[in-house]
Order: structure tokens, then sequence, then C-alpha cells
């Protein structure tokens, strides 16, 4: 992604203490009118006093009016490398068997400064679980919105692509799969839905049918690159046709690193642009970075999945990426497989401006390294400097290991 201009203000630092009541938003540059530079002004975090569930503005109502929502990240990856999840199978019993170590990566999202906890439900149809189906759903919905309920945050139920769809395309039998998890979303009240991870516009359109059933607002993220879908609809007509079927945000997840991500966005904005449609733009892409990717994305890499380390994507590169995803017009950025909480954070620390306000995580994370400025050595000090993180080529200490990979498919 281009570097950003060095001519901006660097971020203010956090201070030690939890911020309070939300203050007016802050100048472009990075600094509240009157803060000195160097220290946070007062302002609300993440987890700051909003009022009742009740008081809680929507999502469309959020996001009409110009504020950034700051997405979740991964689970999957995350919870299998915390032993909670199988690879493979990738399945969300966890919330049953695991409750709190589910509860536990929801509230590091939230304290990094998401505002939507999304229910892990990932692939957590009939058809993938059998019989635990409906308690797995339950569970999730519950987590999801005890966590939200501590802080500003909404909660969003998501269904995703089938297993079905690849070898039998039977509309009737897909969409009553999605509708079993709507009505377990329904009868838990969540806020908004996100149909997310296709790789076909088709089902993804079945899917967004079937959530407009509920009457609430529907999102919904196709796992695609700039080739489009696998069956070569390009992103552009995937977006339009994800409107059509009543989808109020668009976007894509997971599949393609930050770069590639923000590639197909544009795509997609200008293919609705073309088609006289308007929707609320949203990006969730990989923690990796998967420039060698092929049209499958990363799951054909042969690193993938347990050796994809080397290829994660540092804070900056993530301050990076939501500060050109805003430029694009993107306003739900968050993240997917490999986006650990700290990188949410480096998202709500880059729109802090745009936001207002810090989020908790951020009270012993000083901005651009500027903690790095206690250090005893002096070459260490040195780097407590946005240019330095901003220009940094960082090695991989693999000397013998090729800087791309070949995909398998």
């Amino acid at each position: 992604m281009a570097r950003r201009s060095r001519g901006r203000s660097p971020r203010a630092r956090p201070p030690t203490a939890r911020a309070g009541a939300l203050g007016p938003p802050p100048a472009r540059g990075g600094l509240l009118a009157g803060a000195p530079p160097g220290r946070r002004p007062h302002t609300r975090g993440a987890m700051g006093a909003a009022g009742g569930p009740g008081a809680k503005k929507g999502i469309l109502e959020r996001l009409e009016s110009g504020e950034v929502v700051v997405g979740d990240g991964s689970f999957l990856i995350t919870l299998e490398k915390r032993g909670c999840v199988k690879a493979g199978l990738w399945t969300p019993e966890a919330v049953a068997e695991h409750p709190d170590a589910v509860r536990q990566l929801h509230m590091e999202f939230l304290r990094a400064g998401s505002n939507v906890m999304q229910t892990f439900t990932f692939s957590a149809s009939e058809e993938n679980m059998e019989s635990k189906w409906e308690e797995v759903n339950a569970a999730a919905c519950d987590l999801a919105r005890e966590v939200a309920g501590k802080g500003d945050a909404l909660v969003a139920g998501g269904i995703c692509q089938t297993s079905m769809y690849k070898h039998l395309k039977d509309e009737a039998r897909i969409k009553k799969l999605f509708r079993q998890q709507l009505e377990v979303f329904a009868r838990k009240n969540v806020d908004f839905l996100i149909a997310e991870y296709f790789e076909h516009a088709e089902e993804a359109v079945w899917a967004v049918e079937v959530l407009k059933e509920s009457g609430k607002p529907v999102a919904a993220t196709m796992c695609i690159g700039p080739e489009g879908d696998m069956r070569d609809v390009p992103p552009g007509e995937c977006a339009a046709k994800l409107v059509r079927a009543g989808a109020a945000i668009v976007g894509v997840n997971c599949r393609f690193g930050p770069r590639t991500s923000l590639k197909t966005m544009t795509l997609m904005k200008e293919g609705l642009q073309a088609a006289g449609l308007t929707a609320h733009l949203m990006v969730q892409s990989l923690g990796f970075h998967t420039p060698d990717c092929g049209k499958g994305g990363f799951v054909d890499l042969p690193e993938y999945p347990f050796a994809l380390e080397p290829r994660l994507a540092t804070r900056w590169d993530i301050q990076n990426y939501a500060r050109e995803a805003y430029n694009l017009g993107v306003r739900y950025i968050g993240g997917c497989c490999g986006f650990e909480p700290y990188h949410i954070r480096a998202i709500a620390e880059e729109l802090a401006p745009e936001r207002g306000f810090w989020p908790p995580a951020s009270d012993k994370h000083g901005s651009w390294g500027s903690g790095l400025n206690m250090h005893t050595k002096p070459w260490i000090r040195a780097r407590a400097r946005r240019e330095y993180w901003e220009n940094l080529l960082p090695a991989s200490g693999r000397p013998f290991c090729p800087p791309l990979s070949k995909p398998d498919a």
C-alpha cells in the first residue's frame, strides 16, 4: 500500500488514564484543539458509558451519520492456535466447549476498539454441525451480547457459504440452512446480520434474500479478489447483485490480504457507481500479506493454515490499511483470519481523529512507538518516531526462505 505523506502530524500519545466523556471530534492532524503535544485529550474510550443497550445507535444510523465502524478480527485461526478450534473442520463448538476463551477474545476486540461483536457462528449450520447447530448458534449470540453490553458495541449474527452449493445448487435446501440460523438470531434479537465468506455471488444473493426476511439491516461480504467470484462474476457486478438483493452494506472479507482486499473494494465501489446503486462499504481483510495468492486466496498457499506467521502484517501495515480504506470511502473496517486484537487497535488508533476517541487498549500503547523514548539505549530511543516505523522494511529472519510462494491451485 502507498506510503502516507510525511507532512501529517504524528498521532497524540494516549495517556495512562482511562478516557472519560466524549469530547469534540479531533482535528485532522490527530490532536484535539487545545491538547498539549504528546498527551491525549480527555475523550471517551470504546468501553465508556453510552447509556443502556437501548441508547445505542443502530448500524445504519452510525454509518449514515459518517461514523467509522470498527469490526472485530480473527476467531477461527486465533482460537485454533489457542487450542479451542480444530483445523480442517473449522466449526465453532468452542462457544459451548470453551465459552471463556470465546468471551475473552470478544473482550480483547472490544478493548482494542471494535464496536461490533460478530457471533462466532462461522460454518455453524445444520449441514456442518448436525444436532449441535442450534445450541452453538444460541450460545454464540449470548456470548457476543454479553460482551457488547460492556461497551458501545452492536451484535451481528453471521452466516457463511455452505459446502452443499459446490455440488448441489439446491436453492430451497440452502435457504433452509440459512433460515434455521436466522431463526436463532431473531430469537436472540441481534442488532444486524452479516452474510460473509461467499465465493459465489449467486449463493451470497440467496443468503441476503433470507436475512432480509428478518427486517434487520443486512451486510454481505464475499471472499473474492480482483478477479471476481469463482464463476468470473466481476467484483463490481457482485456488489450490484448484493445491493439489488437487499444488502445495505457490501464488501469483502477473508481470503486475501489488506492490499488485495482494497483493490477489490475499489472495483466494487466502481461497479456500484456504474450501476447507479448506493451502499455502505465494508472491508475485513486477512491479517496476512498474500500478494502471491491465486484466485482462491490464501487457502491455496502451501503455508495454509499452519505456517502463515511469517506473512503476518505489522500494526503499522494495518494503520496504512485503515487509512487507505477510509480514503476509499469505506466506513466499516475490520479484519478476518490472522487479524489479532492489536491489529484492531491499530485501526482504532489510526482513525481516532475521525472517531473522536482512543480505545481502552491504547492506554498502554505509545503512538508510533513513543513509549521507546524511555529506553536506556539511544538507538532504541531513536525508533520512537513515526517515520522510522512507516519506512521500515522488516526482515523475516529466514535467509533460506523465498519471499513468495506458488499456490497449489
